[in-house]
């Protein structure tokens, strides 16, 4: 059948229970053959699925590349699972049911009776259970919890099923109190999760319980710190990693069948006995093994630390490197990568389309090309990927609170020994998104300030440099006068007569009209050295800079009043409009203020010529 790529959705692509089933399939698959893609579902940066709820994950994600889907508890709404199946690709869900999906359960259960069994055996019968009866598994475990009850005969007591709220010591740490103040006593306690009793444990400890003596304890999970807290946790061991194997082969069994029935499989758990139930201590097994197997703990604990520190120093220290160009990624963990945006900042589709902005290392000539949704990441990822040392290509959301900015792939080792939430790609996805949301931020407001200096040097009708930016020009014209010999400039101050007849005739809206196309036209005849300016209301200033003969600025003038006087074509009809023109030389020593005042004085001597009949006027305004 070739080679196959089998996704796992999950709410997030590492941590002790979700990387440990993720490494399991991993392995799984990469023994016959195939190799995994872990996708994350939940917006990065979220740091507990039970608070969080299920995630509104939608996209089709790498369909093109799937032969089948593994959905972990938490990670997506049933609809997902239905469009999958709908266009051919199994799924199989860990943990939790789905209508019409084949699943793979620890037998939970079986587990928790055995636990329950064997704290009767110490005597107990007051015996509580804790857990977040919003997941199927949970409940499955009480059940177990209520069934072992029964066979011994004892009714479950219904104020001692407590619902923790979470998977985690917070849940547990919240329902401590209520079992420490129970009446009559609870002797014992069973936990729907290693971290549900962790928090029960601390909790009763700070309240003055003692563990086991007065209450024992049992978890579900066997994580690793379970081993070496002080009690240590009793517990149910149930092997993640192979539960994620189970959900491989499920998964290979009904790629390809037209029609495939319904399978459920179990995964057998076993009570493993600690301290925490009220057996003899036994103490901690030391081991050459062990020792050298908690010293790489140790390093890796260090090395995951140093990462996120100089990670979020490269995204988010005073900078101008650019998030999307990837080379942060060599801070991390991964040895390779590449970024997707939603092409034109909009996704309104489910399978938008995708730009490759970076790659991770450069040379394989990703940065650039485009795809959709479907077919992310891109497969020459997956052949970096070294299945079988344990690395896997991962995806995951990049998305803030303000933005959806598109995807991240990324190809490392799946990290089994963090807590859920704390792995690099959840991470990494949180940190790019800010660096991105960042930057996006600056770029708006240097934006908005080269906006608002506009603003503040122009005309807001014609868009003409206005009275601030022309003082300056004209200043800038006196420096080059004052370093060159024989450098020469003239203003040119216009005003337009019979301005005031279109206003009172046609309206204002015509009178802006006309001086944008005046403005238009006295652009159009100067130089790209030369600055035409607005002062306000129908006056405006040429700024000829640097003079290329005696008389230039004469011609200019004619030239220009020539060119205004011709008719506008104005709200369907015909408008003419005069103009006087005032014209000051450029002198040693002088100032812009008083060019301005010079060019003023001529333009009015020229006003009253144009009045009295002579040709420096302009021509009579109408209006037709």
């Amino acid at each position: 059948m070739g080679r196959r790529t089998y996704g796992v959705l999950s709410p997030f692509v590492g941590g002790d229970y979700y990387g440990t089933i993720i490494a399991g399939a991993n392995q799984a698959a990469v023994s016959a053959g195939d190799r995994l893609l872990a996708l994350q579902t939940l917006d990065p940066g979220s740091y507990n699925a039970d608070r969080s709820g299920v995630p509104d994950y939608r996209r089709p994600v790498a369909w093109e590349h799937l032969a089948g889907v593994i959905v972990l508890a938490g990670a997506v709404h049933e609809a997902y699972a239905e469009s999958a199946q709908a266009v051919g690709i199994p799924v199989v869900t860990v943990g939790h049911e789905m209508d019409g999906c084949s699943a793979v359960f620890a037998d939970n259960s079986g587990g928790v009776r055995a636990a329950v069994d064997h704290l009767l055996e110490h005597g107990h019968r007051r015996i509580a259970f804790v857990g977040h009866l919003a997941h199927f598994d949970i409940r499955e475990r009480r059940e177990g919890y209520e069934s072992a009850l029964l066979e011994f005969g004892l009714i479950p007591p219904p104020d001692l099923l407590l619902d923790a709220g979470d998977n985690h010591e917070s849940g547990g740490e919240l329902v401590a109190e209520r079992l420490a103040g129970a009446r009559p006593p609870v002797t014992a306690v069973v936990c729907g999760t290693d971290r549900n009793a962790m928090g029960v444990i601390r909790r009763l400890t700070e309240l003055g319980h003692r563990v086991p003596e007065e209450i024992a304890v049992v978890g579900f999970d066997d994580l690793a710190g379970a081993m070496y807290m002080k009690p240590s946790l009793s517990t149910v061991r149930q092997p993640s990693d192979l539960i994620g194997a189970a959900a491989v082969a499920l998964l290979a069994e009904l790629t390809g069948q037209p029609d495939p029935q319904r399978t459920v499989r179990r995964v057998p758990t076993s009570f493993v006995r600690r301290d925490s139930c009220g057996c003899p201590p036994s103490g901690l097994p030391v081991t050459e093994d062990l020792t050298r197997y908690l010293f790489g703990q140790v390093v890796s604990l260090q090395e995951t630390l140093n990462v996120q520190h100089e990670l979020g120093i490269d995204l988010l220290g005073a900078h101008d490197n650019d998030p999307r160009e990837m080379a942060w990624l060599k801070r991390t963990t991964a040895f390779a990568g590449c970024l997707g945006l939603w092409r034109d900042g909009t996704v309104p589709v489910l399978d938008a389309e995708l730009r490759v902005e970076g790659e991770y290392p450069a040379g394989h000539e990703l940065t650039g090309s485009t795809m959709p949704a479907s077919r992310f990441p891109p497969p020459e990822l997956f052949d970096l990927a070294d299945g079988a040392a344990g690395d896997a290509v991962f995806v995951v959301p990049v998305r803030s609170a303000t933005r959806d900015w598109g995807l991240l792939a990324a190809v490392g080792h799946i990290q089994e020994a963090t807590p859920p939430g704390s792995e690099m790609m959840n991470q990494s996805g949180a940190l790019l998104a800010a660096a991105l949301d960042r930057n996006a931020m600056v770029a708006a407001l240097r934006e908005q300030e080269e906006q608002l200096r506009d603003a503040a040097l122009h005309d807001a009708l014609t868009g003409l440099p206005n009275r601030v930016l022309l003082a300056d020009r004209m200043r800038q014209a006196g420096l080059r006068a004052a370093r060159r010999a024989g450098h020469r400039f003239a203003v040119l101050l216009l005003d337009l007569n019979g301005f005031k007849a279109v206003n009172d005739s046609l309206g204002h809206a015509a009178g802006d009209v006309l001086l944008i196309e005046v403005a238009g036209r006295l652009t159009g005849l100067l130089r790209e050295s030369d600055t035409v300016a607005r002062l306000g209301g129908d006056e405006f200033v040429v700024l000829l800079d640097g003079l290329p003969a005696d008389g230039a600025e004469e011609l200019v003038r004619d030239t220009i009043a020539t060119r205004l006087t011709e008719p506008y074509a104005i709200d369907g009809g015909r408008v003419t409009v005069g103009v006087s023109i005032g014209v000051a030389l450029s002198r040693d020593g002088s100032d812009p203020d008083s060019l301005l005042r010079e060019a003023d004085a001529a333009m009015y001597r020229a006003k009253l010529a144009s009045k009295a009949g002579s040709s420096s006027g302009s021509s009579r305004p109408s209006t037709r």
